[in-house]
């Protein structure tokens, strides 16, 4: 599916046409894995990249990846003891 986005061209100041729009798509990505619309491989796959880099793009925006709340992480370090 192919959707389209009118963007004034005063943002593409240094900036290619596609690459503007693979960088949004990547921001697209992250916002809905940040709001647990997609899964990481979702939404790696949504932007078009690998999992390792979208993983990177994440860390790089300080939007945790792992989310493994900390009472089970104490329960499961206690069941190992």
């Amino acid at each position: 599916m192919q959707i389209t986005l009118n963007v004034p061209e005063q943002f593409l100041i240094d900036t290619e046409p596609v690459e503007l729009a693979q960088r949004i798509q990547l921001y697209a990505a992250v916002f809905m894995f940040q709001s647990g619309e997609l899964s990481a491989g979702a939404a790696a796959e949504f932007a078009g990249v690998d999992r390792f880099t979208f993983l990177a793009e994440c860390q790089r925006r300080g939007i945790s990846t792992v989310d493994y709340p900390a009472e089970e992480l104490a329960d499961e370090v206690a069941a190992l003891r």
